[in-house]
């Protein structure tokens, strides 16, 4: 297989386990978007609306509402920004980090149930391929000018 067909195919696997992997179910009732805020909060931190705008790539009035929900909610809460007075920073609350906690719980114990089923070999291999995964994250990080939040660069 040349290198184009490979990458394709990877792809493809990577598209088809990124909709079974959001699918798994989740313990909480949000909606992806405000699951995928709540994630992103937890991985990069305080951040401004306008960040996550770019990071969520959903329009700033949908984004402005679901942040007013999370608050709401007690999800979220906002700060002054330090380097800019008219703004705030986004975070998460305490419980705002717990449902990310237990969701991520939730999800490795479900995808471990279903590595258990693997052949050992396959076993091997795919757990693996984390490292690997996570040098591309930090690739793609790095051509957006923006540094990977999991490696602290």
């Amino acid at each position: 297989m040349d290198a184009v067909r490979a990458v394709e195919r990877l792809t493809r696997s990577i598209e088809d386990f990124n909709s079974l992997f959001i699918r798994l179910p989740a313990s909480d009732r949000l909606n992806f978007s405000a699951l995928s805020v709540l994630h992103t909060l937890s991985r990069r931190g305080p951040c401004r609306l306008s960040d996550l705008v770019r990071t969520e790539q959903i329009k700033q009035p949908a984004l402005t509402s679901a942040m007013a929900k999370l608050e709401r909610d007690g999800l979220v809460e906002r700060s002054p920004d330090p380097s800019d007075g008219r703004a705030s920073m986004l975070s998460l609350t305490s419980d705002g980090r717990s449902i990310v906690s237990r969701r991520h719980a939730d999800r490795a114990e479900q995808l471990g149930r279903l590595i258990d089923r693997l052949p050992p070999a396959d076993r091997t291999r795919l757990l693996g391929i984390a490292g690997v995964l996570d040098r591309i994250v930090q690739l793609a990080g790095e051509q957006d000018g923006k540094p990977d939040e999991r490696s602290g660069q």
